[in-house]
């Protein structure tokens, strides 16, 4: 059947906005009159990353729980209740067929306010451990798309679809691609290249571990390409000696991700759901330092469904600032270790997420 109107909402971070585009993007192209609709909080990324797919978006009050005393917890249920309101109101005006649902604040009064009045609902969870607002969901949606295994634990069985997460298209076993990625980065073909990404954010552990072992990657006669984050970059710049420059390049964000990854001999990253999902398309020697600042340590239960096949490396985030760097050069000295991650990740791989997804939504409609 036809998607001829639907609502996708969710944000927060990149891991739930990039998989909300990856989605909105295969329904467009089966479907080039369809009108799309995505439903943000205000503030978040969201507000500026979707319309910069070419999606518009509107955008709720809704907020998340702080967890030191502060004014905006005490108007958090004015806010809860203010978006509720905000979210019948577009899905009464809009009248979509369907409303998706990816994770983040606004997805909750989004898709409840969509069940109550009737309309579809569909649940794309990219975490192994999902949130306690779609645990509560799930009661009413159509379908759950999951990217692991084992979610029966959470949701209904016979709702579940194990199809993984939406990434961006991301082509790296390309020859033609890394000579271009060694241009567009001014790096060294003869040396070793190591990608850094701490999330769409920053990431303050990997920060301070890079700044912690310079002399060790100059020593080693590495190169880095290094995201730090927009929060993190004007005290990392003020703070950076020129001498540093010649081995560590630092990027607020990396727009150009795919030539990042298609010249990375070995890639450090969080484990957040769509970092995850993207390493094991791209099919390179990673190691995997989760967060533990998210809820239920669902980080680390990301990137041990890897360690557990043998597809990863995890450093916790309490040792990382100092074994991150020598463990990254212990394995670049083992190229036998190094090729057996990267084909034991490929095999984890779900290049079709966004396809199986998409023929979820039409199967509900």
């Amino acid at each position: 059947m036809n998607i001829q109107r639907v609502i996708i909402s969710g944000g927060g971070t990149g891991g739930h906005i990039f998989p909300a585009v990856a989605i909105a993007d295969e329904i467009k192209r089966r479907n080039p009159s369809v009108a799309i609709l995505f439903i943000g909080a205000l503030g978040k990324m969201e507000m500026e990353k979707v319309p910069q797919a070419g999606y518009e978006i509107v955008g709720l009050p809704i907020a998340g729980f702080q967890r030191k005393l502060t004014l905006s917890n005490f108007l958090l249920p004015f806010k809860l209740l203010k978006s509720l309101w905000m979210a019948r109101s577009v899905i009464k005006k809009y009248k979509p067929q369907l409303a998706i649902g990816v994770g983040g604040y606004a997805s909750g009064p989004t898709l409840q306010m969509a069940q109550l009045l009737g309309i579809p609902t569909l649940i794309q969870e990219q975490n192994s451990y999902p949130g306690k607002t779609n645990q509560l969901l799930a009661k009413k949606t159509a379908k759950i798309c999951t990217a692991y295994s084992g979610m029966d634990q959470f949701f209904p069985a016979a709702k579940i679809i194990q199809t993984g997460n939406p990434v961006r298209n991301l082509v790296t076993q390309n020859p033609q691609l890394r000579e271009e990625a060694l241009s567009f980065f001014g790096l060294n073909p003869s040396k070793k290249t190591v990608l850094i990404i701490g999330g769409s954010l920053g990431a303050r552990t990997l920060n301070e571990s890079v700044l912690q072992h310079i002399e060790l990657i100059q020593q080693e006669d590495l190169q880095v390409i290094w995201q730090c984050g927009k929060f993190y970059q004007d005290n990392i710049e003020q703070g950076f000696n020129d001498a540093w420059r010649t081995s560590v390049q630092v990027h607020a964000f990396i727009q150009r991700m795919d030539l990042a990854y298609a010249v990375a001999d070995v890639i450090i990253s969080r484990a957040g759901a769509l970092s995850v999902s993207e390493l094991t398309l791209i099919g390179k020697p990673c190691i995997l330092v989760p967060s533990p600042n998210v809820a239920e340590d669902h980080q680390t239960k990301n990137a041990m469904a890897l360690v557990k096949e043998d597809a990863s490396v995890l450093v916790k985030d309490n040792e990382a600032k100092e074994i991150l760097i020598p463990t990254v050069v212990e394995l670049l000295k083992n190229e036998a270790k190094c090729q057996q991650l990267g084909k034991s990740i490929l095999l984890l791989a779900k290049p079709k997420a966004s396809i199986e997804i998409v023929d979820a939504c039409e199967s509900i409609l």
